[in-house]
């Protein structure tokens, strides 16, 4: 059958099931957009086409399946990096459509031209630029095979507004072959035996694990073998949820604002087990003093990511998850597994005093302001019932819903992780309820950083999604401010708001529903009404302006030489 460029687009969107797509139109897509128009297809329009990219993002980190944007060529594809950045450093399956100018003007400065292929290359995992609409249907199903296989990532095809007008036979390729490209996800058997017999030998193992369990879908798997051999688990900012977090093996985040007892356990570790991770710098701290009694053993789909940082003992190329199944499928008999669990019960106890002499804890107010923490805990309290997503954006208020939102599941915690992109939150919490309409979709957002995406609140409205947004208001960019007061001599240089809106009538001026609290006694009063509210929500919590977030490994330090909370005297 013959179709045009731009219907072997939309019918090649159909093959792959794609359900919601976001975008703002442009010249050069035009002809997509008018079959978008008469195809009825479920298209999101945005307010900005870094919005369009978050919103996929977030639609694939909540669903587990590809998100897809679409944006014009020029300005609109410079628009979208910051969004194709941020999922390239998280490793986030996306596909983005570019419009581009006529294939006869590339190369001439023609109006709204960029190179975006060359913009975009560092940033994705691949790029395509069509030439031929010939290519057009295979170029968009190895799109979507090479975003979702392997290692994930985004996958940009930059379109020429010819292109999508020139006709061809539609064929649709069923098999992908791509030369060069074979993932390797199995894992070895001999190197998964070999890194069994290495955990039982152990006195102080440690599994260290990251967002590569959620992305392979193999949190159960992990579980499984953690209560198995008894060993704790502590997870990365993007692996929270892999492993419950009530667990008594759960030593829940490390890191820069990891807690005392798993930063003291990594550097007191005889082994660790590292599955989907990759040793970043906001975890190891000192590469020089890291784990520096430990033998490591590292999992992962990406070759390149295994030694990269850190020496490694015993290397498994493969799916976090595949690899999870064949360990768990080695596993001895029970009696030596009971043997192997009783003998580690002294660095248990170790771990526990570590808990007992550091536990994360804060000092509550005394005249009924609302502390961050505080904040924190009683949204955990009054949501969890519901299994929220909680989206966070970047800065003090997302360690603190690291630190005291306690992920029980994978894919209910939604965050910027390599990147750190402020504004993230709010445009890829509504991605996340599109992919989850039933789920109590809650953002946790910043005073600076809901600002950068706030235009995305009135789609948010259009299409009745009831998000419920929480600001944590402190009038200043309180990261900054916090490495500031410890490391500049409190010389804070462009942190406090000298104006700030009026968030309720803004919310309401888009169609949400505006609140505001600043007493800890009316908290979870304010809340249950913006969760009873059908539409979006968006909740000023005014919190103390001089908190700070403890534990806090200072930038280049050794992990276990962390500054922690002194309560005052």
């Amino acid at each position: 059958m013959k179709m045009t460029g731009a219907q072997i687009f939309c019918e090649s969107l159909a093959r792959e099931g794609v359900d919601v797509f976001f975008g703002y139109p442009g010249g050069a897509v035009l002809h997509i957009y008018d079959e978008i128009y008469k195809r009825k297809m479920k298209h999101v329009l945005v307010r900005h086409e870094q919005g369009a990219v978050h919103m996929a993002d977030g639609y694939s980190r909540a669903s587990g399946r590809c998100g897809v944007a679409l944006v014009t060529s020029g300005p609109g594809a410079t628009n979208a990096v910051t969004g194709i950045a941020t999922a390239y450093m998280d490793s986030i399956p996306m596909v983005i459509i570019s419009g581009q100018v006529p294939s006869h003007l590339i190369g001439n400065d023609a109006f709204q031209e960029a190179d975006t292929m060359g913009i975009t290359r560092p940033i994705t995992k691949h790029n395509f630029l069509v030439k031929n609409v010939k290519d057009l249907a295979r170029t968009i199903r190895e799109a979507f095979y090479v975003a979702m296989s392997g290692r994930p990532g985004p996958v940009l095809v930059d379109i020429p507004k010819d292109i999508t007008a020139q006709s061809c036979e539609f064929e649709w390729p069923e098999t992908v072959s791509l030369p060069g490209y074979k993932p390797t996800t199995e894992g070895h058997v001999k190197q998964v035996k070999k890194a069994l017999d290495r955990i039982l030998q152990a006195k102080r193992p440690v599994l260290y694990v990251g967002g590569g369990v959620i992305l392979s879908n193999g949190a159960e798997e992990l579980t499984q073998l953690a209560r198995a051999l008894g060993v704790p688990v502590t997870q990365t900012l993007m692996g929270l949820g892999c492993f419950p977090m009530s667990d008594p093996l759960s030593l829940d985040m490390l890191g820069m604002h990891g807690t005392y007892r798993a930063n003291m356990s990594m550097s007191h570790a005889d082994l660790i087990i590292a599955v989907g991770v990759r040793f970043d710098d906001r975890v190891t701290g000192k590469l020089e003093e890291f784990a520096p009694y430990a033998d490591i053993i590292h999992v992962d789909i990406d070759p390149t990511s295994i030694a990269k940082n850190v020496e490694v003992d015993i290397p498994i190329v493969g799916d976090a998850r595949n690899v999870l199944k064949k360990m768990i499928e080695c596993l001895p008999d029970e009696k030596t597994l009971k043997a192997f669990r009783e003998s580690l019960a002294p660095w248990h106890d170790q771990i526990h005093q570590w808990q007992r002499k550091h536990p994360l804890v804060y000092a509550p107010d005394k005249a009924d302001a609302i502390k961050p923490q505080f904040m924190i805990q009683e949204l955990h309290n009054l949501t969890r019932h519901r299994d929220p997503i909680v989206v966070a954006d970047v800065g003090q208020h997302q360690m603190w819903a690291a630190q005291y939102f306690m992920f029980e599941k994978p894919r209910k915690w939604l965050n910027s992780g390599g990147l750190g992109t402020m504004g993230y939150s709010l445009p890829a919490a509504i991605g996340a309820q599109f992919a989850c309409p039933k789920d109590l979709v809650v953002v946790v957002a910043g005073d600076g950083c809901i600002q950068m995406n706030i235009q995305e609140l009135i789609v948010a409205a259009e299409h009745n999604l009831p998000i419920k947004i929480f600001i944590m208001n402190n009038s200043c960019l309180g990261m900054v401010r916090q490495w500031q007061q410890f490391f500049y001599d409190k010389r804070y240089s462009e942190v406090f708001w000298p104006k700030e809106p009026d968030w309720v009538k803004l919310a309401e001026s888009m169609g949400a529903a505006g609140f505001e609290v600043s007493k800890a006694s009316q908290f979870p009063g304010v809340v249950e009404e913006a969760l009873s509210t059908p539409r979006p929500a968006m909740v000023n919590v005014r919190v103390t302006q001089d908190e700070n977030v403890f534990p806090m490994v200072p930038a280049g330090g050794a992990i276990d030489k962390m500054l922690v909370f002194e309560a005052p005297s």
